[in-house]
């Protein structure tokens, strides 16, 4: 089984290697990071990851994990990533998203009249897209799953190895992972936040 780990200028690295720690261990998957072009590509906190594979050079993977930006909106002119995702996804397993990454989706028409998540300051612009927005963490669609901010990206891969091969390998991992979040402030969503605090934010996200 192959997966495809979406790479491209100014990503949000969490985005990517969360699901990727999660999934990459199990022997049934062959991993690959892809991207228009092999070689080092810049996240938008200056981490640095490597394409080892082209998109031209795996046309139809198994698993596609497309992460989100904190410089969203460039991204998505970005034609080539674009054209792929819609040719790759009618023959993939599952093409899932963490975070903006669904906005990629939906603009490669893979969202329109479906329900997705985002982050919660994009979900305006996620619905202009054409998809019925959700608030959940994670949504299931089918064989699509859409995952909203950056760390529910861990979220997202849990539920993919549950999907893959069974609740007891879901289990072995988190637990293998140490995933049992027990956060120190209560400003995690924009529901529990200070509502200057998500002022704020959301003027930073889309900025």
């Amino acid at each position: 089984m192959r997966a495809a780990f979406v790479l491209y200028e100014n990503m949000t690295a969490l985005d990517l290697i969360g699901p990727y720690e999660v999934l990459a261990g199990h022997p049934e998957l062959t991993t690959h990071f892809v991207a228009e072009r092999t070689g080092p590509v810049a996240c938008d906190s200056g981490a640095v990851l490597h394409a080892d594979t082209t998109l031209s050079e795996l046309p139809d993977p198994d698993v596609i994990v497309v992460p989100g930006s904190g410089h969203w909106r460039p991204v998505l002119e970005n034609g080539s990533l674009i054209a792929w995702l819609a040719a790759a996804h009618p023959t993939a397993r599952w093409t899932t998203s963490v975070c903006t990454g669904s906005t990629l989706l939906a603009a490669a028409g893979l969202l329109t009249g479906r329900p997705a998540t985002t982050h919660w300051a994009v979900r305006d612009t996620l619905a202009g897209l054409g998809a019925e927005v959700v608030t959940d963490r994670v949504v299931v669609d089918g064989n699509v799953i859409t995952a909203a901010g950056v760390s529910a990206g861990i979220d997202m891969g849990l539920l993919l190895a549950r999907e893959l091969w069974g609740g007891r390998m879901a289990d072995t991992i988190q637990l293998a992972i140490e995933y049992a979040p027990e956060t120190p402030g209560e400003a995690g969503s924009p529901e529990t936040a200070d509502p200057e605090l998500v002022t704020t934010v959301r003027t930073l996200i889309n900025r």
